[in-house]
């Protein structure tokens, strides 16, 4: 028979709602503690860089001072925890911490590892499931390029010779070889991951696959025409009226057909009227001038 009642159900989700606020104050307060921890440990390790060689008193008191803020932070951290503390026992500064699990959106290659022998080592009976241990590790596999063969097969009319094929599919590039994929790629790595052409020819060499700097440098310059029209319509879109945040970075860039350099500007014009309740999209377009 169940002798529980209703209320004593209650109190019991009370209680633990109330354990559950604690420990975590409990944890936020360690936090805390950790912080000031490490914050103190690097300021005593720079005044003790600092103090090698010629000894000052002001700078010894400071690290006297220090070291015992450093030692009762400490036993205050082992008294949220519940450990014991021992000076005379070294530990790490930080405690260790569990590890974030990787994001389960990840593809996962499972590899099971069965014992070597189907039977016992020890006296030759047979084994049953037990249980099993499971371990994660990141890995990151090389880009792969993949050839596309696109196959137009011909046909041809038994009465009048009409020959009949499918039309050419149509390319980012005329007469390109290279498809959206590695386009796509090959900008990427130019503008967000500041990747020069020449490092990326050496990349893709490596892969045994040869693109040379100035096949890089047309596909770029193709792209940026291609991306024209998306490019016009966003500078329209931020510069229309309404308010509008600006702001220029110095750039050095390489004159032609010398070793000088002069002084360019990159501006970054944002539309963002998201704190004066617009629900229109905020925003951005870049821009280089040569001058202000």
């Amino acid at each position: 028979m169940n002798d529980i009642s209703s209320d004593d159900i209650f109190l019991l989700k009370q209680r633990l709602a109330e354990q559950e606020a604690l420990i975590h104050a409990l944890q936020e307060k360690l936090s805390n503690r950790e912080r000031e921890i490490d914050h103190l440990q690097a300021q005593l390790d720079k005044l003790r860089r600092m103090n090698f060689g010629s000894r000052s008193e002001k700078v010894s008191r400071r690290i006297a001072q220090m070291e015992a803020d450093l030692n009762r932070l400490q036993k205050e951290s082992d008294t949220l925890t519940g450990r014991v503390y021992d000076p005379a026992v070294q530990r790490p500064l930080r405690q260790t911490r569990t590890r974030k699990p990787f994001p389960e959106s990840l593809p996962r290659d499972e590899k099971r590892l069965l014992p070597a022998a189907p039977c016992c080592p020890n006296c030759g009976g047979s084994l049953s499931y037990l249980g099993e241990d499971t371990a994660e590790q990141l890995e990151l596999m090389r880009s792969a390029f993949r050839v596309i063969r696109t196959v137009r097969e011909k046909h041809a009319c038994t009465q009048c010779d009409t020959i009949v094929q499918a039309p050419a599919p149509s390319r980012p590039i005329e007469r390109g070889i290279a498809g959206p994929g590695l386009l796509a790629r090959v900008l990427t790595s130019k503008y967000a991951e500041h990747t020069p052409l020449y490092r990326q020819s050496e990349i893709y060499g490596r892969q045994g696959v040869e693109l040379r700097r100035s096949l890089l440098s047309g596909w770029v310059d193709a792209c940026c025409r291609l991306l024209s029209p998306l490019e016009e319509a966003l500078h329209g879109y931020v510069m229309t009226d309404g308010k509008l945040h600006a702001d220029d970075t110095p750039v050095q860039v390489l004159l032609p057909g010398n070793k000088k350099t002069k002084t360019g500007r990159l501006w970054a014009y944002v539309r963002d009227d998201r704190n004066a309740g617009s629900a229109l999209a905020p925003a951005v377009w870049f821009a280089y001038s040569p001058d202000r």
